[in-house]
């Protein structure tokens, strides 16, 4: 059985597919990105602003599957530039303490939706 996942507190899909899913005790979240869930618009003025939003959107969709950060498996972060990586990282440590850090992996592309810089997916668990 699996369930479908949605939740005001976090953007809505900008395409055909679902905020979630939970399948025998596991979230999977699709990728998050900067998108302000009350307005709909960009938080982007910094690199720092930009992955807090994401991270933010993707801890309402934790909590709508009824995880937490401190439940994350696996993280995928997309950046379109490496030179990033350091400053992502740091905003991404302050939700992620390296004592409970995920397994992870970061790469770079072209582009991401809405051409932002910054997008981060999630593989979590769900207490019962």
């Amino acid at each position: 059985m699996r369930t479908i996942i949605q939740t005001g507190q976090a953007p809505s899909a900008i395409g055909p597919y679902n905020q979630a899913v939970v399948a025998n005790g596991i979230a999977y979240l699709s990728g998050q990105i900067a998108l302000d869930p009350q307005t709909g618009t960009l938080k982007t003025d910094s690199l720092e602003e930009e992955t807090h939003q994401v991270l933010k959107n993707l801890g309402a969709v934790l909590q709508a599957c009824g995880s937490a950060y401190d439940k994350v498996l696996k993280c995928t972060i997309f950046m379109t530039d490496m030179n990033d990586y350091q400053a992502i990282n740091a905003v991404y440590a302050q939700y992620f303490p390296a004592d409970h850090a995920p397994a992870r992996e970061a790469v770079a592309v072209k582009s991401l939706p809405k051409f932002v810089r910054v997008e981060i997916s999630c593989i979590a668990l769900v207490p019962e």
